[in-house]
């Protein structure tokens, strides 16, 4: 592997902000963080990256991305998720577990480690709480954790059972005690009242004749979360926050001390439900796009430190099941190319909070603060992306590095791009483009 110089740009970390040039050598690692870096005292094999204008900051993170492989390669497979994660700037991602079969065993739970080997970030998988993501009995979780599983999540459904959830959350503290740091994920949605609905229920579902879901489904089972971490001492982080109801319950269970954490996704800070107003099903995601307030609240809970980061929900599908009818099309948007895009440009935040939110709080989440999000310092992994925070550009999802095309920003001018990423000191994506 080729040494590396990151030269002329402004430094953000978790430590702060700085100028500073810096340089990598081939095994990977920073081993030199100075004001100038004389390239020609490395050796004769160095790659110098121009980044005058640019930042420098710890690698992004994902918690919720949709790889499909195995079973669904013809939407995505690994491979190409992770180019896509590279693109926008991402060095590790967290795979969902609504595979096919559902990563529920050991056995697949090795095939998606070993696929993800050899992509080009960082993938980690998450494992379901409950054989095949049914919700009636729980999964083999202590197997999948000591492969290094350490987040489970039924994503796409949320479990149901209040009496099985509280099992999972103490099976989850044992682990927990035995030095297996689980943490449960949860897709808030009490099927009950979201059965047979494909968008958010109020004044635009009514005039489009199509069946909702109401904000209180996510938000009931928010509360039962946050009661059953309460009783049982377990940590719970929930998954893309909808509305200002689930928004306001993580912020006074904060306040009052309870072990929670929380994401939000990109869609859900910048599209409402008068989208579907096309029947267009690009549109159609789940939890659905909800209204101007709730988008309002996502922004603030960001602000305030009450959703801790930011998520893509990253959801490849064929152009084929995508262009169905709404109620019959499957939900979700492609997320990882312009996730950091859209929250430059749609967040009222410093760039450091926007990173912050990317990168070393999620990082934090999923345990691996120690290779990914941490300060840019001497002795650290190269995990890095170089951003131009003032390079407008347009939305292309003929572009994207996806299998995919479902993308709804098509033709969205937006702010903020990834010129660099660097995975253990190898330059991933260079100007742009993935070098492999």
């Amino acid at each position: 592997m080729t040494a590396l110089v990151i030269r002329g740009a402004t430094l953000i970390d978790p430590s702060g902000e700085r100028r500073a040039d810096v340089a990598i050598d081939p095994s990977g690692l920073i081993v030199a963080v100075e004001a100038e870096i004389d390239s020609a005292g490395m050796g004769s094999d160095v790659r110098v990256i121009d980044a005058a204008g640019c930042v420098v900051t710890p690698g992004f993170v994902d918690l919720h991305s949709h790889l499909r492989e195995p079973g669904k390669e013809e939407a995505e497979t690994i491979e190409s998720g992770s180019r896509c994660a590279a693109l926008g700037g991402y060095t590790a991602i967290l795979a969902m577990p609504n595979t096919t079969p559902a990563t529920d065993s050991a056995a697949v739970v090795r095939q998606v480690l070993e696929l993800g080997a050899a992509s080009l970030v960082d993938v980690h998988t998450s494992g379901a709480i409950t054989m095949g993501r049914r919700g009636d009995a729980l999964a083999p979780m202590g197997e999948m954790a000591a492969l290094g599983v350490r987040v489970f999540t039924d994503d796409g459904t949320g479990v149901q059972d209040d009496r099985l959830m509280r099992r999972a959350m103490e099976y989850a503290l044992g682990l927990r005690g035995r030095g297996l740091p689980v943490l449960l994920a949860q897709h808030c949605e009490t099927e009950s009242l979201a059965e047979g609905g494909h968008m958010h229920e109020g004044e635009w579902s009514s005039r489009l004749g199509i069946a909702g879901q109401p904000a209180e489904s996510e938000e009931l089972m928010v509360m039962r979360d946050l009661a059953l971490a309460k009783l049982t001492g377990a940590v719970v982080h929930f998954q893309h926050l909808s509305t200002a109801g689930s928004v306001e319950l993580v912020r006074r269970a904060k306040a009052a001390g309870l072990p929670c954490t929380a994401e939000a996704t990109t869609h859900h800070f910048t599209l409402t439900h008068a989208e579907c107003a096309s029947y267009d099903a690009t549109f159609k995601v789940n939890p659905p796009l909800r209204t101007a307030d709730d988008v309002a609240a996502i922004k603030a809970g960001f602000a305030d430190g009450t959703i801790d980061c930011i998520a893509t929900d990253h959801a490849p599908h064929t152009a084929e099941s995508k262009e169905a009818p709404f109620d019959q099309a499957p939900p979700g948007m492609l997320g990882l190319e312009t996730a950091m895009a859209l929250a430059l440009t749609e967040l009222n935040l410093p760039i450091a909070k926007v990173f912050d939110l990317l990168s070393w709080k999620p990082a934090q989440i999923l345990g691996i603060s120690a290779t990914h999000g941490g300060p840019i310092v001497v002795g650290a992994p190269a995990n890095l992306c170089v951003v131009d925070p003032a390079a407008d550009w347009v939305v292309d999802p003929a572009a994207s590095a996806s299998r995919s095309r479902n993308n709804p920003y098509r033709g969205r001018a937006v702010r903020g791009r990834v010129r660099h990423t660097v995975v253990h000191g190898e330059a991933v994506v260079i100007d742009g483009e993935a070098q492999r």
